[in-house]
């Protein structure tokens, strides 16, 4: 039970704040929980706001898989058998929904980069880095500013859905190269795309070998080791980080199973259900992403990516006048923007403030 549940209750059973601080005594409930409840309705009034990028070639259900996420019509995909013309040029497009459930408002930006990987010697990933960073920056250069408003914009990555198509053998070296590019820059969550094209021991296969390419080119994937912070963590994100990366199958339909409406994909084998994980992993890729670790994506976005970038940014401002000079930043150059990152921030070291309360 919670020291400050009970009545009367001695402050000093409990781990004092400081060596100096005097016992003393409570005489009864004074409401501290009623904190929770303030928080629940002002995140109610506010809403939330989280970003995802897919990143992937062609072909490889990026937007059903987005669709089935949420429920929704979040992005059009093209029609089977449609002929569109493959891209020459890497493009990103982004487009942006406010879901609701429940009361809960979510506004879900969704960018997707369609070119990336479908042409043979396709190493340009400049633009995808770039616009991670570019999000970056239009933040830095809001928080910096003297008089800022009262909530800037969030349009930072919060997590990178990564499609690895299911060959069956390793990951490519593009694949391998853009990651430890990648993973520097925003989370990370790779996933073996339609799965259902693979047997189940291909699949278990195929998954250790791609684990095996991560730690042998030192690609961290999230959820990070380093950022587990406590035993309930660990054991969670163990079971994740063995089954990442995830064998998913999209689907935006629903079909009758058993006289009850399953999302799945119908072949002439039978249906696929993409919520059964008999069939394939989408729910752990779900719970991820939304139902377990949404706000801890944003916080490692916030604490470490967003951490890093900007303390290189303003490591530059030396270079402006002294004074209030830093505060007149000037935006990053483009070469920045795709630049590597020298080194990493640890989260903790941002979390001590918070941990006070």
């Amino acid at each position: 039970m919670d020291p400050l549940r009970r009545s009367p209750s001695p402050c000093s059973s409990s781990r004092p704040s400081s060596p100096s601080t005097p016992p003393c005594e409570m005489l009864g409930p004074v409401g501290i929980e009623a904190v929770l409840d303030q928080l629940k309705i002002k995140a109610m009034k506010m809403g939330f706001e989280f970003n995802i990028m897919v990143v992937g070639q062609s072909g490889l259900g990026k937007s059903t898989m987005v669709n089935t996420l949420f429920k929704s019509k979040v992005w059009k995909s093209n029609p089977p058998g449609l002929g569109v013309p493959t891209p020459q040029t890497l493009q990103l497009h982004s487009v942006t929904h406010v879901i609701e459930e429940k009361g809960v408002k979510l506004k879900l930006t969704v960018t997707d980069t369609p070119g990336f990987g479908d042409q043979i010697n396709n190493d340009n990933w400049d633009p995808i880095l770039g616009y991670i960073n570019e999000q970056y920056e239009r933040y830095l250069q809001e928080e910096i500013l003297i008089t800022r408003q009262r909530h800037i914009p969030d349009t930072r990555v919060h997590c990178c859905v990564y499609f690895v198509p299911p060959t069956g053998h390793c990951l490519r070296p593009l694949d391998i190269e853009f990651l430890q590019r990648l993973c520097q820059t925003v989370n990370v969550v790779p996933v073996i795309a339609r799965a259902d094209s693979l047997t189940m021991e291909e699949r278990e296969a195929f998954r250790r070998r791609i684990q095996q390419n991560l730690r042998t080119h030192c690609i961290d994937i999230y959820p990070q080791k380093c950022f587990d912070e406590d035993i309930n963590d660990k054991i969670l994100n163990s079971k994740l980080r063995d089954r990442i990366p995830f064998a998913v199958v999209g689907a935006d339909r629903e079909h009758l199973v058993n006289g009850r409406c399953v999302l799945g994909r119908k072949t002439k084998w039978g249906i696929i259900e993409v919520e059964n994980m008999a069939h394939c992993e989408f729910p752990l890729l779900r719970d991820l992403l939304i139902r377990s670790h949404l706000q801890d994506l944003k916080d490692i976005t916030h604490n470490v990516h967003y951490e890093n970038y900007r303390v290189i940014r303003l490591n530059e401002s030396h270079l402006l006048p002294r004074g209030p000079g830093w505060v007149n930043l000037a935006p990053a150059s483009p070469g920045q923007l795709t630049s590597p990152r020298p080194f990493k921030v640890c989260r903790g070291a941002h979390d001590d403030s918070e941990d006070e309360f």
